[in-house]
């Protein structure tokens, strides 16, 4: 069986997770943290980054890898296009809200949601960088009512854990939901993707962990 590895508060571990439910593919959760120094998470991970997978031919690391080893390895049910000007479209649209989307908002969350400061000028970089790329997602993302079109697949696995992140953090840190204000709609498709059961679990999962932690953090 495949070994998830990783921890629930990821935004890219519940990606994979995501991703894996909804394939309907076995696999077994194995809590990592991110930077683990341990030797057992460096041989998988090289970095210590999570998630990484564990497979009975060796370990992956870097979610978008392995969302694309996973599909082609459980082709059915498909989250990727047969046709490959489509499918490079979905990889176009993950590439888009990872890289010019949610990295750069991640430079706010320590502040957002984490207790941390970010100085003004991160702030106003960040908050030039994703004017500009919001609207770029937005002549991109179809919306339809899925981020890629009609049909449910790849993308939104990505986009659903990640742009909520966008808006809070830029509201929390730069007053303003910059996706919300580019004409980014979110919050319908946000509720759409998370009424299907998978997402259900990922979220549920997910606050439960937060909830646990929250106690223990009372606790001192």
């Amino acid at each position: 069986m495949i070994q998830l590895c990783g921890f629930s508060l990821s935004n890219y571990y519940n990606k994979v997770k995501f991703f894996m439910l909804e394939k309907g593919i076995a696999f077994e959760e194995v809590q990592v943290m991110t930077h683990s120094p341990e030797e057992s998470v460096l041989s998988c991970s090289p970095l210590g980054k999570v998630p990484f997978i564990r497979t009975p031919m060796g370990a992956l690391c870097e979610s978008q890898v392995i969302l694309d080893y996973l599909e082609a390895a459980h082709p059915s049910p498909a989250l990727l296009p047969a046709d490959p000007f489509e499918a490079a479209k979905q990889r176009e649209l993950i590439t888009f809200i990872e890289l010019h989307l949610e990295l750069v908002a991640r430079e706010l969350y320590g502040q957002a949601f984490f207790g941390g400061t970010v100085s003004e000028g991160t702030k106003a970089r960040v908050h030039k960088l994703l004017v500009s790329n919001i609207a770029g997602f937005k002549r991109l993302a179809r919306f339809g009512p899925y981020v890629g079109g009609d049909s449910f697949g790849m993308a939104d696995c990505a986009a659903w854990v990640s742009l909520p992140l966008v808006a809070m953090a830029s509201k929390a840190v730069l007053g303003e939901d910059l996706l919300a204000a580019g004409g980014v709609d979110w919050k319908p498709y946000a509720k759409l993707i998370g009424e299907r059961p998978a997402a259900l679990k990922v979220a549920a999962d997910r606050k439960a962990d937060q909830e646990r932690i929250a106690l223990l953090k009372a606790q001192g």
